[in-house]
C-alpha cells in the first residue's frame, strides 16, 4: 500500500493525501505485534493523530488503508531466497489488525505465483537471507505491508506444521 514516513512533518495534509487519503492506518514504527497501530476513518482524525505523534516526537508511518483485505494478511517465511512456509492472518471479528497476539487466527495457504514473486523481490531488494514477508490482497495484485528481518516462527509453524527454526539453523551454519 502507499506509505509515508512522517519524520515530524508539519504539512501532515500532505501526508494524508501522499497515502491516498482517509481512511488510513497509522503505525508507530516502534510499535509491535499491533501495538501502535491505529485504523483512522477521516481526514481530521489522521491529522490530528499525526500531530499528536509529531508533538510527542514519536516516529510513525501513514499507509492508504486496502478495505477489501478484509482484515486479513499473508505471511510468507523466506530461508535463503526459498519461501519454507506460508500462512493467512485474520484478524477476529471486527478488528482490522491480522495480528496473532490481538486475537487473530492463522491457516496454511498456497501462495500464487504473483505472490511468491513478490514476497522472494521484496526479501531479496533487502539482502535478507531469513525474512517474514508481509502481504496484503488487494484489487492491484499483492501488495507488500512490511518485511520483517527477525520473524516470529510460533503462528508460522503451528499454521504449516513445519519446522522452521531447524530449517533457520541449518542455514545459518551452511553461512557461518
Amino acid at each position: 500500500p502507499k506509505t509515508v514516513f512522517t519524520n515530524y512533518s508539519k504539512n501532515v495534509k500532505e501526508i494524508v493525501d501522499q497515502a491516498g487519503g482517509a481512511p488510513v492506518i497509522i503505525k508507530l514504527l516502534e510499535g509491535t505485534q499491533g501495538i501502535g497501530v491505529i485504523l483512522v476513518e477521516s481526514r481530521k482524525a489522521a491529522e490530528s493523530v499525526i500531530e499528536a505523534f509529531n508533538n510527542l516526537q514519536a516516529r510513525v508511518i501513514v499507509q492508504e488503508f486496502i478495505k477489501e483485505a478484509g482484515g486479513a494478511d499473508i505471511r510468507a517465511f523466506i530461508v535463503d531466497g526459498q519461501i519454507v512456509g506460508a500462512m493467512k492472518r485474520q484478524g477476529r471479528e471486527g478488528e482490522f489488525r491480522s495480528n496473532l497476539h490481538r486475537g487473530g487466527s492463522a491457516t496454511v495457504i498456497k501462495l500464487t505465483d504473483e505472490e511468491e514473486t513478490a514476497a522472494l523481490k521484496a526479501a531479496k531488494a533487502l539482502g535478507l537471507g531469513i525474512a517474514g514477508v508481509d502481504m496484503l490482497q488487494s484489487a492491484r495484485g499483492p501488495l507488500i505491508l512490511e518485511v520483517n528481518s527477525s520473524p516470529g516462527l510460533e503462528g508460522i509453524e503451528q499454521a504449516t506444521g513445519k519446522d522452521i527454526a531447524n530449517t533457520i539453523i541449518k542455514y545459518i551454519e551452511r553461512n557461518v
